[in-house]
């Protein structure tokens, strides 16, 4: 996680189609976001932003895609002080 001005960035990894939607583990350096939508017409990034922005406790115009629209690993920016974002990735990724 890297941290800009007023918000903390988070790299995660959607897996799509899965049986439910579920927020934690590790892909290498990456949070592992499961969401039951399919990757299409951007409804799997949508369905990801969304379980961010419950696992992290905002809202989720508070959470907004940095990078990686098409790709299954992306980069979110939150909007949550860099510290707090630590340590509940640290909890999620367990």
């Amino acid at each position: 996680m890297s941290e800009g001005a007023g918000e903390a960035r988070v790299a995660i990894r959607v897996r799509p189609g899965a049986s439910r939607t579920k927020v934690g583990g590790s892909y290498g350096d990456r949070l592992v976001v499961a969401v039951s939508a399919r990757a299409v017409d951007g409804a799997a990034t949508e369905a990801a932003l969304a379980a961010i922005a419950a696992a992290f406790g905002l809202r989720r115009r508070q959470v907004r895609l940095v990078s990686g629209a098409t790709s299954r690993d992306k980069v979110v920016a939150l909007d949550l002080a860099p510290a707090d974002a630590d340590r509940r990735l640290a909890q999620l990724r367990g």
